[in-house]
């Protein structure tokens, strides 16, 4: 620290001479570094205080490394990169969490739920808040006894026992003539595999979102559970709005359309195969009821004449192409017309 101190001393004073005289005094103390290197161990052992003076002039000015002849000039950057990794790590460092809960309210959530296997971490965390225990939910879904095997109750036997009381939304685009992208959105019941409520706009907020649930399901018909995609546009206003009506939303999985497939299965009809092109906001609605009518009418129902999937494939077939047909050749009637027009100006 002496030598430091002395370095700075040093560099103060040489404030006060002239040019002529600090440029002979670099060229004989590079020739004292050239004499001593010669003589030098190979590997010198710097002190702590010496590499933090390296570090701090190599802040300071980037372009010593060309001057450094002690230690190499990738020594003085890896010095820079430690020191830097060892700020960050001693700020991120942990300062204590959350303080542990005790033995008996940890004893009494393992208890629950090996007694209680069907409760989940959101049960056992309310009856715990009856009890007056003040926990968080992560903390009883962190002490809870981990269950062996599958899980008892799948996504599958879910739809299957409560297929009455639910429902299921989806949004999907719809490209149209003009190069716009449409955002359709609808509304399956389960029950009967009906379309209950589609609805179509440019742009899907959650406050609009929000008003077509409500619109869907006016007064007392809507379902226990409400199962949809992880999209963003189903916000913060959009859940209060499902909680306010009653309906337990399950969001499906991250890439897992299956959990949702009467949904996904009616946009594929909607598409037909192929991309449906609509003209404007006003066609997409007739070209909804006519795909879900065909989707309809391709279930096979054990009370009806079963018809198979080829017939079926063929049949949305026949309307994707009747559908496109008929958009085409009002496209080309109206380009028709504006060309007759523009020849006339001319």
């Amino acid at each position: 620290m002496i030598a430091i101190a002395f370095l700075f001393i040093c560099v103060l004073c040489d404030c006060f001479k002239s040019r002529r005289r600090l440029e002979t005094e670099i060229l004989v103390l590079r020739h004292q570094l050239n004499v001593l290197q010669q003589r030098a161990p190979r590997r010198l052992h710097l002190r702590w205080a010496d590499r933090a003076l390296f570090i701090w002039l190599y802040r300071r000015c980037p372009r010593i490394l060309d001057a450094v002849t002690i230690v190499r000039p990738e020594t003085v950057v890896r010095w820079h990169r430690m020191g830097f990794a060892a700020y960050w790590r001693w700020k991120s460092r942990p300062r204590g969490g959350r303080p542990r809960i005790g033995k008996e309210v940890r004893d009494l959530i393992r208890r629950m739920s090996i007694e209680n296997p069907l409760w989940g971490a959101p049960k056992i965390h309310g009856e715990l808040l009856k009890l007056g225990i003040d926990v968080a939910q992560s903390t009883v879904s962190i002490y809870m006894v981990p269950r062996q095997g599958q899980p008892l109750q799948s996504w599958k036997i879910l739809l299957r026992n409560h297929v009455e009381e639910i429902a299921s939304i989806d949004l999907f685009i719809v490209p149209t003539i003009a190069f716009q992208q449409l955002f359709a959105f609808l509304v399956l019941g389960h029950r009967r595999r009906q379309l209950l409520w589609f609805a179509v706009t440019q742009n899907p907020t959650a406050e609009w979102l929000a008003r077509q649930i409500t619109e869907a399901f006016p007064w007392d018909t809507a379902p226990k559970y409400l199962i949809r995609d992880n999209d963003r546009a189903f916000g913060g206003t959009f859940k209060a709005r499902v909680r306010a009506m009653g309906i337990r939303d399950r969001p499906t999985s991250f890439r897992s359309p299956w959990q949702n497939g009467y949904a996904e299965r009616l946009i594929g009809s909607v598409r037909c195969t192929r991309s449906t092109f609509a003209e404007s906001m006003r066609n997409i609605p007739s070209i909804i009821m006519r795909c879900e009518r065909m989707f309809r009418s391709g279930r096979t129902r054990p009370a009806h004449a079963r018809s198979s999937g080829s017939e079926t494939l063929l049949r949305i077939q026949s309307l994707a192409g009747y559908i496109i047909g008929t958009l085409e050749s009002r496209f080309r009637k109206r380009q028709h017309g504006l060309l007759v027009a523009l020849r006339q100006r001319l």
